[in-house]
């Protein structure tokens, strides 16, 4: 018995220090009493029936671990267990007797209270009924048995026991029936619990029963150990500080990689953590001039003004040439180029009576050509006209011919835009010397240029 005591006390201390589940349910289903028991039948006497209940001078008590228990939770707060017990009776009803041997197993339906007063709660009263089987020294008889116990859980898994049986014997005493009283005080223990996902968290308590995880999360793993359980963190794999719910941010711009579109450069929140180094309001990566400042329709690059007139490319109608902001950005036809277009005119000739160009003024017509290619954008009026010699019908004709002559060659020639040069007779009317003499109507028969902006 010495030896039993001591493998009992030792179970007992290994099961406090390794399981770490809470009183006896549906996640606890097994529980092992170990204790102490006393036997007591003066109270159960029908001729004193409850007399002297607490008087322990009574009690038969073995001064060592007699008495052994399993039980299994069977659910809705019921319970089954099995009881061993040893004692060694020194009385009976108060009367002495020779150190009788006393042994007992008993099986019980038991009821915990403990839903009703705090399902979680310290205190847990319980009733029992069953029956079992009783020996004092060679003789043995059977009883019906009814308990009242009480838990007290005073920590996750370890509950001090006390509880109180009646053992009534189906024999009376004349045919050696031994109804009494056992009180018993123990330990129990609650274990057997489920751990599904073998964390050392009984399912019970663990919020992620079907993954590994941490106590301090509550079951829960934190694959990056960065203190955020992963139910919890936006990256479970990534470590991250809690502002922002577990990701990191690497580039040390107050913006969270997922959120962030360049994750290893700091950059702007309004450019969703991308850098906009010349502040256009284009994120560089976007950017084709991320340096200069640009608007996004030229793809971030400032515009360009190749010939430096202060009108930008874009709407520069003349970007390779200087011009004016007035004009377009384009040249504009001074009075001294309309003079020195028509110096070069002065000596376009033509066939008599003919509008055929000869070709000594194919110099001349080239010179003009050289000159309206550095006004891209202006229109030039080709005009013909005649001295009054002659019908003013033929004149008219003529004129018109030989304006068209010189426009054709412009044209087709050098290669002069056709939309830019224009060109229309005017037979006599528009001379500028007398018809009277010879010289007059030589300076009158002439080809000019003027600006079509201009004609009448």
């Amino acid at each position: 018995m010495k030896h039993l005591s001591r493998l009992l006390l030792a179970s007992l201390f290994i099961f406090g220090l390794t399981n770490t589940v809470s009183a006896q349910d549906e996640n606890n289903p097994w529980t092992v009493s170990i204790g102490t028991n006393a036997v007591d039948s003066y109270p159960a006497n029908e001729d004193h029936k409850f007399q002297e209940f607490f008087n322990v001078d009574n009690w038969n008590i073995l001064p060592s671990v007699s008495r052994i228990s399993v039980g299994r939770y069977v659910g809705a707060g019921f319970s089954a267990e099995l009881a061993g017990s040893i004692n060694r009776l020194d009385n009976i009803d108060k009367q002495p007797v020779d150190d009788l041997t006393y042994y007992a197993i008993d099986g019980a339906v038991n009821y915990s209270f403990r839903q009703f007063i705090n399902e979680e709660g310290w205190f847990d009263p319980f009733l029992g009924v069953g029956g079992g089987y009783t020996w004092v020294d060679e003789e043995g008889n059977g009883t019906v048995n009814g308990t009242l116990g009480f838990n007290f859980w005073f920590t996750d898994n370890i509950a001090f026991n006390l509880q109180s049986t009646y053992k009534h014997s189906l024999d009376d005493k004349n045919e050696g029936g031994f109804r009494h009283f056992q009180h018993v005080a123990g330990i129990k223990i609650a274990f057997g619990g489920t751990d599904t996902d073998g964390d050392g968290i009984y399912d019970d308590e663990d919020e992620c029963p079907e993954t590994p995880g941490l106590a301090e999360f509550n079951g829960c793993p934190d694959s990056d150990g960065d203190g955020i359980p992963d139910k919890e963190d936006a990256c479970p794999d990534q470590a991250g500080p809690a502002e922002f719910n577990g990701c990191p941010d690497t580039d040390g711009d107050g913006i969270a990689d997922p959120d962030d579109d360049c994750p290893t450069v700091a950059g702007l929140e309004s450019m969703n953590g991308c850098p906009d180094s010349d502040g256009d309001g284009i994120k560089d990566g976007d950017d084709n001039c991320p340096n200069e400042a640009g608007p996004r329709e030229n793809d971030g690059c400032p515009y360009e003004d190749r010939d430096n007139d202060g009108v930008l490319d874009k709407d520069d109608q003349c970007p390779d040439v200087a011009g004016t902001k007035a004009n377009n950005g384009c040249p504009e036809v001074t009075v001294e180029i309309i003079n020195e277009l028509n110096e070069y005119s002065k000596t376009i000739l033509f066939d008599l009576n003919k509008a055929t160009i000869r070709t000594e003024s194919y110099d001349a017509l080239e010179s003009i050509a050289e000159i309206m290619d550095e006004y891209p954008n202006t229109v030039f009026h080709i005009e013909g006209h005649t001295d009054s010699s002659g019908s003013d019908s033929y004149n008219l004709k003529l004129s018109k011919e030989r304006a068209a002559s010189v426009r054709d060659y412009l044209v087709n020639k050098e290669n002069i835009d056709t939309d830019r040069v224009t060109s229309e007779g005017y037979g006599e009317t528009r001379p500028i010397a007398t018809n009277k003499t010879e010289a007059g109507r030589q300076k009158n028969r002439r080809v000019e240029v003027s600006l079509e902006k201009n004609r009448d």
